[in-house]
């Protein structure tokens, strides 16, 4: 029997907080579909609000063409960033509290205007920006095997974790996005490399996309808001002891240390 929408939500809050992996909600309920899984995952946000956790900003997931091929679709996803996804630098990356934690480098937008669709072009994105910083994100589905369909990861609010920012800060204006280039190791090896290309074909084309998609639900992109505009690279198994590091041309490097 299929759950409801609050109850899936506090379900899979149940899961991070338990460090549990579950099976995924469209197993029990095979006609999950996109809006539902939407409406979880805002709930999710609601009651993340509830317990103190504040919004700061959105990611998106599945921007790569590669990995769209691979679960069957033509668009990224998004979801909800929160206060306490910050991983300060220095802070080592807290694996206990995490079930099969993933790493991958992303380009990191902080905006500065409001950004509202419909009708965001990549130009008139790239103009709400205030700049551009390096980043890496940590996911971590709550489904076992990080076996799920499309629906079971937006209603896990596309796998998120924790993030953590480079220091160095850049107009956007001073970039040339889809030739920002990144190269990611692993305890001191390269194990891939993409340039900001991968990501929609250029990140101001997935930061349009997601304003576009938040006006369809009578949502915008606000001001301060940071933006993690996907994965440049295939997500590394983080394991204890670890080091992986994401060295960009122009926005420096994020170390994180497991």
């Amino acid at each position: 029997m299929s759950l409801g929408v609050s109850e899936a939500a506090a379900t899979l809050l149940a899961s991070v907080d338990a460090v549990a992996a579950r099976e995924p909600l469209t197993k029990s309920w095979p006609d999950l579909d996109l809006a539902t899984a939407y409406a979880i995952q805002d709930e999710s946000l609601r009651k993340r609000r509830v317990r103190g956790e504040t919004l700061i900003g959105l990611k998106l997931g599945l921007t790569s063409r590669a990995k769209q091929l691979r679960m069957g679709i033509d668009s990224p996803l998004l979801a909800w960033l929160t206060d306490a996804m910050v991983l300060p630098a220095g802070v080592p990356v807290p694996l206990g509290g995490l079930i099969h934690p993933r790493a991958e480098p992303e380009i990191v937008f902080v905006m500065g205007r409001r950004l509202s669709g419909p009708g965001v072009t990549a130009a008139t994105a790239l103009a709400a920006v205030e700049r551009v910083h390096a980043g890496v994100e940590i996911i971590d589905s709550r489904f076992e095997d990080y076996k799920f369909t499309l629906p079971d990861a937006v209603a896990d609010n596309g796998s998120s974790a924790l993030f953590g920012l480079g220091p160095v800060g850049v107009r956007p204006e001073r970039l040339d996005l889809s030739l920002e280039a990144c190269l990611l190791e692993v305890d001191g090896q390269v194990v891939d490399t993409a340039t900001g290309a991968a990501v929609q074909g250029h990140p101001g084309e997935a930061l349009a996309l997601a304003a576009n998609a938040l006006a369809t639900r009578g949502l915008a992109i606000e001001p301060g808001w940071i933006i993690l505009t996907g994965g440049m690279t295939d997500a590394v198994p983080l394991a204890p002891g670890s080091r992986v590091a994401a060295h960009f041309s122009n926005l420096g490097s994020v170390t994180l240390s497991a």
